[in-house]
Formats: structure tokens, C-alpha cells, sequence
């Protein structure tokens, strides 16, 4: 535990030092700021509360900006060291492989949940003085926390699947934007097109549901968006939180960041120091 609290220690300082922390700080706390604030207008029109409407616009950002971040923060965690040539050094230290890349993990996880924090305790702040709001709503607010965080330690994992697998970070930065693309924008397009197609058949009460769910984005946003929200946005997304349930979404979001840290774990066995 000791080697990996060192590894997460020096990968804090580079992540400050590339100005990572603040940024990632920045961009959450400017964003909730202002969907915070721009949301609560409209509550008393749609008869939703300031809690709901402020945790459904973080939700739609946070299902772009969290996996965004994640890669960011990862893309480079170790073909940057490779280029750099510290890799090797790094690898012939008494440490294990699994070692190396937990530390770098758990670094890159602080950052990101720091930054959450700092977000949606603006949210709450502002909340809190503007209106008066229950203690269930707040439960949502937690919840919110935590599934940022697993979506975000996913994309964590996948980027350094990258990192270890492609040698040149230019190139990994491209493959890590692309997956960007696919996971939380494309691969959705290419559902609503099977939908579209599927005028209401097999594929929509079967399939769809589960195909949705699959995708931690997804999973992501059905969790925490309120059922009238899910309801009004779409009735394939309404038919596919009933038929996969909480149970359904809540394994979507666990087993991602542990099997995206296995492959990353899998791919670093192959990188030659």
C-alpha cells in the first residue's frame, strides 16, 4: 500500500504541475455555477423543485464532461512515460505493475473527486440560500457524487487500456477523443436509429433496454435523472430504467471501472520497458 501511496503522490504532483487539478476544478464549479443558477429559473413553470432541476442539467453535463476528463487525465499516464523515458525507470523499481497503475488510479480519481466536490457543493450552497429543500433531495445530490465518480474511474481505466496499448500519446489522444465520440455520442445516435427503425418491435422491448444499460453513460444518466425527467425525455428511455431497474444500472456502473481497470492492467503486462 505504501508503493501505491507513492505513486499516487507523484502523479498528484504532475497532474498539478500540468495544471490538471485546476482545471478540472474550474470547469465543474463554472458549470454547476451557471446550470445552478440558469435552472432554477423556469421551477415553478415546470412544478419540478430547484434540487431536481439543478441535478438533471448537472446529469446531461456530467455524462459529457466526467468521461471527457477522465481520458484526458489518462490518455498519456503511460505512453507519455514511455516518450519521456521514465517508464523504465519507473519499472525497475521493486514495484509490481498492478502497483504502478493503482497508484496512478487513485491519483486521477482524487482530482476528479475533488473537483465533483467543489461543483456540487457551489450547487448546494446556492440551493440551500435561494430555497428551501428536503432531505430526500439532498440523498439525490449524494448519489450524484458517487456515480460521477464511477463513471469517470471507468473512463479513467479505458484511457490507460490506451495509454498501454498505443505508443505515441499524439496518437493516443486521438484514440482517446474517438472513444469519446462513441461512448457518449454515437453509440446513443446508433440506438435511436435501431429505435427508429424498429417501429416498436423486438429490438425495442428486448434488446434496447439492455443495450442502453450496457453503456456506463447511459446507466449513468438513467440513475440520477428523476423519473418525470426520464419520462418526458423519452418513452424508449422510460421502458428501458423499468426493465433493467436500479439493480441493472447500479452493476452497469460498478463492473465498468473494475474491468476497465483490468484491461488497462492487461495491456501495461505487455509494454516493454
Amino acid at each position: 500500500m505504501t508503493s501505491i501511496l507513492s505513486i499516487a503522490r507523484l502523479e498528484l504532483l504532475i497532474a498539478r504541475r500540468n495544471l490538471w487539478v485546476a482545471t478540472a476544478i474550474v470547469l465543474m464549479a463554472t458549470f454547476n455555477v451557471v446550470l445552478t443558477i440558469a435552472g432554477n429559473a423556469p421551477t415553478g413553470v415546470l412544478g419540478a423543485g430547484p434540487m431536481t432541476v439543478s441535478i438533471t442539467s448537472i446529469t446531461t453535463l456530467s455524462v459529457y464532461l466526467m468521461p471527457l476528463i477522465g481520458l484526458l487525465l489518462s490518455f498519456d499516464a503511460i505512453s507519455g512515460e514511455a516518450e519521456r523515458g521514465t517508464l523504465t525507470l519507473s519499472l525497475s523499481y521493486p514495484l509490481s505493475r498492478a502497483e504502478i497503475l493503482l497508484g496512478k488510479f487513485f491519483a486521477h480519481l482524487l482530482v476528479l473527486g475533488v473537483a465533483v466536490a467543489i461543483g456540487l457543493s457551489i450547487t448546494a450552497a446556492i440551493i440551500a440560500f435561494r430555497h428551501e429543500v428536503a432531505a430526500t433531495e439532498w440523498r439525490a445530490l449524494i448519489v450524484l457524487y458517487f456515480t460521477s465518480l464511477a463513471l469517470g474511474a471507468t473512463f479513467l481505466g479505458l484511457g490507460y487500456t490506451i495509454s498501454a496499448l498505443v505508443k505515441q500519446t499524439g496518437a493516443a489522444s486521438g484514440v482517446a477523443i474517438a472513444l469519446w465520440l462513441i461512448a457518449v455520442v454515437l453509440y446513443d445516435l446508433g440506438l435511436l436509429g435501431a429505435l427508429v427503425a424498429d417501429a416498436g418491435g423486438t429490438f425495442t422491448k428486448t434488446i434496447f433496454p439492455y443495450a442502453l444499460v450496457a453503456n456506463p453513460a447511459d446507466a449513468f444518466r438513467l440513475l440520477n435523472m428523476p423519473d418525470q425527467s426520464v419520462n418526458m425525455l423519452s418513452s424508449g428511455l422510460g421502458a428501458a430504467s423499468s426493465a433493467t431497474g436500479l439493480g441493472g444500472q447500479l452493476a452497469s456502473l460498478l463492473v465498468w471501472p473494475i474491468a476497465a481497470l483490468l484491461f488497462a492492467l492487461l495491456a501495461f503486462r505487455k509494454v516493454e520497458p
